[in-house]
């Protein structure tokens, strides 16, 4: 069903933008800043923080302006209602405890991949992740294997318009080259990161595949550095990953 343009909320519309405009790496915004990123102008995008700031969803100083925990509402609901966290948080956590690592599984967000389940050992990375944590698709793991199984046309269009910053000095931002990494992250049916996302963080993931062959999601372990080699890693670690996926392949949708 496509809407049309008289029975949609313009007002809606443009605060879902400016909640959007506010991430880890920007939790504080101005309303220039805000009005920047959303691609709005000022007077909206200053009666849309206004708006929020009153409701209780964000919080202004007098210059800045941050989300408060009531915003995560928006998001609890859809992960409490969705069947995937609730399949794979007792897997993820059994696979955690028999490896000893931390493990997650996230899906596709356009250009960002969203946390839905996870099971932590250790801390391997500077921020804290949980479900509904984000981050960019181009230079994790899970990010690689769900662009993967894309379309290239679709992935590249993806990448092409998304802000691709080289979080390390490993982080490849290419797009020619990371279109190479997704062909032979398709063809191996893994993708391994080496401090792309950050120095210190490697990462193993593993596509997880429905009843019906469609990738709906992925599974990684997160893991600091080490002496072993990318190879090692793989070897260490897939056994166990795909004898996951296999097992959830019997159950997903």
């Amino acid at each position: 069903m496509t809407a049309s343009e008289r029975d949609l909320m313009g007002g809606l519309m443009k605060g879902l933008r400016v909640i959007e405009a506010f991430s880890a790496d920007q939790p504080r915004l101005s309303i220039a800043e805000a009005a920047a990123l959303s691609g709005l102008d000022r007077a909206t995008t200053r009666r849309c923080l206004l708006t929020l700031s009153e409701t209780g969803y964000a919080g202004y100083d007098g210059k800045f302006f941050t989300l408060t925990p009531r915003v995560l509402r928006l998001g609890t609901g859809c992960l409490a209602s969705m069947p995937l966290p609730r399949i794979v948080q007792p897997v993820l956590d059994r696979l955690s405890l028999e490896i000893g690592e931390s493990t997650s599984v996230s899906i596709l967000d356009e250009a960002e991949i969203v946390y839905v389940a996870r099971a932590a050992q250790r801390r391997v990375m500077s921020i804290s992740l949980m479900p509904g944590s984000r981050l960019p698709a181009y230079c994790t793991s899970m990010g690689r294997v769900l662009l993967a199984a894309l379309e290239p046309s679709s992935a590249r269009e993806i990448l092409q318009g998304a802000s691709r910053p080289a979080r390390t000095e490993r982080t490849v931002t290419d797009i020619d080259a990371l279109m190479d990494v997704l062909a032979q992250t398709r063809d191996q049916g893994y993708a391994l990161i080496d401090q792309e996302v950050e120095v210190g963080l490697r990462s193993l993931a593993v596509p997880l595949i429905n009843t019906r062959g469609q990738t709906v999601a992925a599974l990684n372990v997160g893991l600091a550095v080490s002496a072993e080699t990318m190879d090692e890693v793989a070897e260490r670690y897939l056994p166990a990953l795909r004898r996951v996926k296999a097992e959830l392949a019997q159950v997903l949708v």
